[in-house]
C-alpha cells in the first residue's frame, strides 16, 4: 500500500456513498486513502479490496472526534457519512475538530440546515487557513453547476426546477431513506410568487421525463418536493427568481404513491413522523425493486434569454446500469483530484455551489454510463424540423449529413426515389397485420418512393412501393412521452427514441397504444430499425415484428432527392402576400 500522496480520511468509508468515492480515488497514486468507519474488521476488509491498497481506521463521529483525527492526521476529511438532517446539536463537532488541527474538510450533505448554516464556522475557518466545504453531492454542487451552465443564456431567470430520479435497482442507503423520512409530510420553505412560502416535504410535484439529447428517455416520473438546500441558496443567486422546487422522483410508483400518502399522514398529524419507519421503507425499496436499471437527473431553467423572448433550458442525465450512486460521490472526487493539482479553494467555511465547473464533473462521468446533455424551448421553435425538435440541438448536429437532409423539411413537400429489398413474415397473425397496415409483397429489387408531407409541426410519409402504398403520420410526442417521436398507422400509435450511433440513427420503440389504449411493451412492435449515411447516399433498414406476430416485414434499401422541396401552399401564398 502506497503512503504518500495527499492523506484522505473518508468518514464512512465502507458506506454507500463513501465507498463509491474510495473507488473513484483507488489506484491514484496522488491519494493516500484512509477508510473509516465504526468497525473495524468492515473498514479493514473493504480497505483491502480497493486497486493500490488503501488502510481500514477506526472512525467514530460520537467518539472524541478530535482525539481521532489527531491520530489519524489526515490532510483532508472527506464526510460521508450522514444523514446530515440528524446530526444533533453538535452537528459541526467533525468540522470544527478538523478546523482546529487545521485539517481541511468537506462533506457531501445534501441537508438544507447543515449546507445552508455551515458558513456559522466561516471566521474560525479562515483564521486557521483551512477549507471547509459542504454539499459536494447532487444537491446542491451538482444541481448549481449545471444551472450555472444554463444561466449563460438568460436575462433574468425566473423559475428553476430540480430532480433526481434514482434508478430502482440501485442499492440506496438507510441513511438516504433517513434524510427522506424526517422531512416527509413536514413544512418545507420555497419561493412562490417571488416570496417565501411554505408547502409539504414529499408532496406532489412536476411530472417529468428526462432526455439527454442522443440518449434512450428515462421514463416518465413524477417529482415528489425535497428539502435540499437549492430552496435556500437559489433565491440568494437569481434576482428575479419567482418559482424555485427540487424533488426527488422514485421507482417503483406503486412505491412513490405509497410515501406520499405516508407523508399526508404526517401532515394532517396522524402519524408524528416517517423516521420510525426508515428501515421498513428501505427494506421495501430494496426487496420489491422493480422498473429499468437507470437513473437520471435534470436541471430546469425559465425565464426570459437575452433577445428578451421566453426561453427554457433544461439540463437532462441519464445513468445507466449501477453507475448513479457514483454520482454524488463525483464532487468530492473532483475537488480532491483539483487539490492535488494544486488548484486549492479559498479559506473559509461556505456552501460548495461554486467550487466545481459543470465541466468537471462532466469529466468525470466520462468512464462510466452516464449522458448528460442540454435541450431548449425557445420562441420560434415551430421553424425547426420535427426531427431537429425530437432530437434537440445537440443530437441534431451528430447526424451524418445524408441522414439530416432526410428530416430537415419543416414545412412543405419532399419526394425521395430510391430501391428496396423487402421481406415478409411466413406467420398467419403476420401477414393479417402487414395487410391491414398495407405494407409491400416481398421482392428483392423493387423501385420505392417517399413523400414527405410536413405541416403544421407534423409529417405524412406516403411509402410507394413499385405501386403498393402505405402512409403513416409522425409527430412530437408530449406528456408522458416527451422527446419521443409519435407515428401513427391507423389506430396504431407507437413512440420511438431517436438515438444517434455513429453513422446511423437508431429508432428504438419506448411505447404504444391501439385506438388510445395504452399496451405493454414486451408486446409492442420491435426490430432493428435504423437509418444511415453509407457511400454519401441515405440507407434504410427497417423491420417491424413481435412476440405475438414474429417477423412481420423488413424493408432495406437507399433513397435520394427526386425533387427539391415544395413549401406548402399556405406558405407559398404567405410569400406572396
Amino acid at each position: 500500500m502506497s503512503t504518500s500522496g495527499l492523506r484522505v480520511l473518508i468518514i464512512g468509508g465502507y458506506g454507500a456513498f463513501g465507498s463509491r468515492l474510495a473507488r473513484l480515488l483507488a489506484g491514484d497514486p496522488r491519494f493516500h486513502l484512509l477508510v473509516g468507519g465504526r468497525s473495524a474488521e468492515k473498514a479493514e476488509t473493504f480497505a483491502a479490496g480497493l486497486e493500490g491498497g488503501a488502510k481500514g481506521v477506526v472512525f467514530d463521529r460520537d467518539g472524541d472526534v478530535r482525539a481521532q483525527l489527531a491520530l489519524l492526521r489526515p490532510a483532508v476529511v472527506a464526510d460521508l457519512s450522514g444523514p446530515f438532517q440528524d446530526m444533533g446539536e453538535d452537528r459541526y463537532r467533525v468540522a470544527r475538530a478538523a478546523i482546529a488541527l487545521g485539517i481541511d474538510y468537506i462533506d457531501v450533505s445534501d441537508s438544507r440546515d447543515f449546507v445552508s448554516g455551515i458558513d456559522a464556522l466561516d471566521d474560525e475557518a479562515k483564521a486557521r487557513g483551512v477549507f471547509v466545504l459542504s454539499g459536494l453531492s447532487s444537491f446542491p454542487a451538482l444541481s448549481f453547476a449545471a444551472a450555472e451552465k444554463l444561466a449563460i443564456e438568460f436575462a433574468e431567470v425566473h423559475k428553476v426546477s430540480s430532480g433526481i430520479a434514482p434508478s430502482p435497482r440501485a442499492a440506496i442507503g438507510l441513511n438516504v431513506i433517513r434524510a427522506i423520512a424526517s422531512y416527509a409530510g413536514k413544512p418545507v420553505k420555497v419561493t412562490r410568487g417571488g416570496i417565501p412560502a411554505e408547502s409539504t416535504g414529499l408532496a406532489g410535484g412536476p411530472g417529468m421525463v428526462i432526455a439527454p439529447p442522443g440518449c434512450v428517455p428515462l421514463r416518465w416520473r413524477r417529482f415528489l418536493l425535497a428539502d435540499t438546500p437549492d430552496l435556500s441558496l437559489l433565491p440568494q443567486r437569481f434576482r428575479h427568481l419567482q418559482e424555485a422546487f427540487t424533488g426527488a422522483g422514485a421507482e417503483p410508483r406503486w412505491l412513490q404513491s405509497l410515501l406520499m400518502f405516508a407523508a399526508r399522514l404526517v401532515r394532517y398529524r396522524l402519524l408524528p413522523s416517517l423516521a420510525p419507519f426508515a428501515p421498513l421503507i428501505h427494506a421495501a425499496s430494496r426487496s420489491l425493486a422493480s422498473g429499468e436499471a437507470r437513473g437520471g437527473m435534470f436541471v430546469r431553467l425559465e425565464g426570459l434569454g437575452h433577445d428578451r423572448q421566453a426561453l427554457a433550458a433544461t439540463w437532462h442525465l441519464v445513468a445507466e446500469g449501477d453507475d448513479g450512486p457514483f454520482i454524488p460521490a463525483m464532487g468530492a472526487a473532483g475537488l480532491l483530484r483539483a487539490l492535488t493539482d494544486g488548484k486549492r479553494p479559498g479559506s473559509g467555511a461556505r456552501a460548495a455551489i461554486a467550487e466545481l465547473p459543470l465541466g468537471a464533473f462532466e469529466d468525470g462521468f466520462r468512464p462510466l454510463a452516464i449522458r448528460t446533455g442540454i435541450r431548449r424551448q425557445r420562441a420560434g421553435d415551430r421553424r425547426l424540423s420535427l426531427y431537429q425538435r425530437v432530437l434537440g440541438d445537440e443530437a441534431w448536429g451528430m447526424l451524418p449529413p445524408a441522414v439530416a437532409a432526410m428530416h430537415a423539411l419543416n414545412d412543405g413537400e419532399l419526394r425521395v426515389c430510391g430501391q428496396a429489398r423487402v421481406e415478409r413474415g411466413s406467420g398467419l397473425l403476420a401477414g393479417l397485420v402487414a395487410a391491414i397496415i398495407g405494407f409491400p409483397r416481398a421482392a428483392d429489387d423493387i423501385p420505392v418512393s417517399v413523400t414527405f408531407k410536413a405541416e403544421h409541426g407534423r409529417e405524412t410519409w406516403t411509402r410507394n412501393f413499385d405501386g403498393r402504398r402505405f402512409r403513416s403520420r409522425q409527430s412530437e410526442a408530449s406528456g408522458r412521452h416527451a422527446h419521443l417521436l409519435a407515428e401513427d398507422f391507423g389506430p396504431v400509435r407507437v413512440f420511438i427514441a431517436l438515438v444517434p450511433e455513429g453513422e446511423r440513427l437508431r429508432l428504438l420503440i419506448r411505447g404504444w397504444r391501439i385506438f388510445g389504449l395504452p399496451l405493454p411493451l414486451f408486446l409492442a412492435p420491435d426490430g432493428n430499425t435504423f437509418e444511415e449515411q453509407r457511400d454519401g447516399r441515405f440507407h434504410f433498414h427497417v423491420e417491424i415484428g413481435g412476440r405475438l406476430t414474429g417477423l412481420i416485414v423488413r424493408y432495406t434499401g437507399w433513397l435520394e432527392p427526386d425533387q427539391p422541396a415544395m413549401p406548402s401552399s399556405s406558405t407559398s401564398s404567405a410569400s406572396r402576400n
